[in-house]
């Protein structure tokens, strides 16, 4: 399953964050925290289908475990096709993603997957 792949990517123990989320970044540090995470955002959301990372360029830098890889998610959602520019900063060690700073335009996920109102007003406290 690709959910599966995606994850084997990561090393056990990682830590990828998302220093612009919208609603405050909680870092995942393990691959099934990973899985759990891309499940949720593939296969686990009727309004994405062909959801993947298209027109990938890797830059290398002076480090060499790191790279930055620019990408676009692109797909067809409920209002049609979509494209979602991102830029990963990928710490690589032993073939396993160790660490990943992911930048990546969260309101347009939420648009493309119905959840903007969510987003602009999240759930108050009862």
């Amino acid at each position: 399953e690709q959910v599966d792949r995606l994850a084997a990517l990561y090393a056990q123990h990682t830590y990828v964050e998302h220093p612009m989320s919208p609603l405050g970044d909680c870092p995942m540090r393990t691959r099934e925290e990973l899985r759990r995470h891309f499940a949720g955002m593939t296969g686990g959301n009727p309004a994405l289908r062909g959801y993947h990372a298209a027109d990938i360029v890797i830059h290398d830098t002076a480090d060499p475990e790191v790279i930055i890889a620019e990408f676009a998610y692109q797909g067809e959602g409920d209002q049609g096709p979509f494209r979602v520019p991102c830029v990963f900063v990928l710490r690589v060690r032993d073939g396993e993603i160790v660490a990943s700073r992911d930048y990546v335009d969260h309101l347009a996920i939420a648009r493309i997957t119905g959840r903007l109102d969510a987003l602009i007003r999240p759930p108050t406290a009862a």
